[in-house]
């Protein structure tokens, strides 16, 4: 491929920012040049922090969270509703639903949602940890917000059936979120009110 730019270090810059979900490489270039007329030091602290954050973030080992400790800050919360947990799809998702204030409980992330076109099944979810989770006991219901798409809902589906021998309540957040839609994108008002309006799983797959 002929090189595009004068210089074979801005284009490879351009190709890396390029990379990134959302920026074609007109915005790439305007970062890369933008980056290069910061002070030395200014560029070496942006490159640094992505390369600190790549190398020292952790998963929390109870719900998949991103965090900088073993165990995230909201699980370590004493005054978060341990018997609740609410269950998302990934990490935004949990930003997403803190930003509502309407939810008080534990998460678990899935780190993804059951769809077979792309190959991911049950096996490459964090669905087993969830049942151990519920298994421990502790838990007296767990809330079903995945997005409202075809494999949101067989994920929602698989999740109601691993849990049902437990005694456990499970619900599923009120479809104010249209169904089809991603749950990142949905404004924090129209969540939280589906979050406080959820309704038994069960009843919504009768008649």
């Amino acid at each position: 491929m002929d090189q595009q730019y004068s210089s074979i270090l801005l284009e490879n810059a351009v190709n890396e920012f390029a990379k990134l979900p959302g920026i074609g490489r007109k915005t790439a270039l305007r970062l890369v040049l933008y980056l290069l007329r910061q002070e030395e030091g200014e560029a070496e602290k942006f490159g640094n922090t992505i390369i600190k954050l790549c190398k020292e973030i952790k998963h929390c080992h109870v719900c998949h969270n991103i965090s900088d400790t073993d165990t995230c800050s909201i699980c370590s919360d004493p005054s978060r509703d341990a018997s609740t947990i609410c269950v998302v799809e990934n990490v935004k998702e949990v930003m997403v639903v803190e930003n509502t204030r309407q939810f008080h409980g534990l998460y678990h992330v899935l780190g993804g949602v059951i769809s077979p076109m792309d190959g991911i099944g049950p096996a490459d979810l964090e669905i087993e940890s969830l049942v151990d989770r519920v298994a421990a006991g502790g838990i007296q219901e767990v809330i079903l917000a995945l997005s409202p798409t075809m494999e949101g809902d067989t994920t929602n589906f698989y999740i109601f059936r691993k849990l049902a021998p437990f005694d456990v309540k499970i619900t599923i957040i009120a479809r104010g979120v249209s169904v089809g839609g991603e749950l990142e994108y949905t404004d924090e008002i129209t969540l939280g009110r589906s979050i406080l309006n959820r309704t038994l799983f069960s009843e919504s797959f009768k008649g």
